[in-house]
């Protein structure tokens, strides 16, 4: 277990194209974010849940911080945490990678880099959303969001969530993005899936059921 890293679990999304807190949604009698809650559990001394309902999540029992800055996408949720954590090396993961494992997490962590990122690229995409990110992150974090939210249009808030892109993010700072198809032997496609929309919620529950 690993007590020198904090796991904070991503449970901000509003699930527009779901039409309900995917977080919520069941398989296996517990829901979505309890599996992840369990299996961050299982590798971390500490776990905290970055919400802005937080009320949703109380049966938890878990520490709970909310976005500094609203209506900024998920790169908000990454400044959260790294603002509230006290260690210097972080594992963040979003709440809706249910096939996600333990064996990928620990490679992610102990993979031999001293950059300020690790992630991986799989399944033909960056994976921001589950990775490792250290806390002097911060000031480049503010700093996009920052630029991001001057002269935004009040009209579109949409849009303006958008605009902060973890992408710029991990190319704007020293990050290690692991081609992990190639260099993990064991990796399995699809452990990075990433459940949106209610089809995929049914090939889920079909394939862990």
């Amino acid at each position: 277990m690993y007590n020198n890293i904090t796991g904070f679990i991503l449970a901000g999304g509003k699930s527009e194209r779901m039409g309900t807190n995917k977080s919520l949604l069941r398989i296996g009698g517990i829901t979505f974010i309890e599996r992840t809650v369990n299996l961050m559990k299982d590798l971390f001394q500490e776990v905290v849940i970055i919400t802005n309902q937080p009320e949703e999540y109380s049966f938890l029992k878990l520490p709970m911080e909310e976005d500094i800055h609203k209506n900024t996408g998920p790169l908000a949720g990454i400044h959260s945490a790294l603002v509230h954590t006290i260690t210097d090396k972080n594992f963040i993961i979003s709440c809706d990678m249910p096939l996600m494992t333990a064996e990928v997490i620990r490679y992610l962590i102990e993979y031999p880099t001293d950059k300020l990122i690790t992630i991986a690229r799989a399944d033909n995409f960056i994976q921001q959303l589950c990775g490792v990110y250290h806390k002097s992150l911060i000031p480049n974090i503010e700093k996009i969001i920052g630029k991001n939210n001057t002269g935004v249009d009040e009209r579109n808030p949409r849009q303006n969530k958008r605009g902060c892109s973890m992408l710029e993010l991990v190319k704007s700072v020293d990050s290690k993005v692991i081609d992990i198809e190639k260099e993990y032997r064991n990796y399995r496609p699809g452990t990075f899936y990433n459940m949106n929309r209610p089809e995929e919620y049914s090939f889920i529950k079909e394939m862990l059921s």
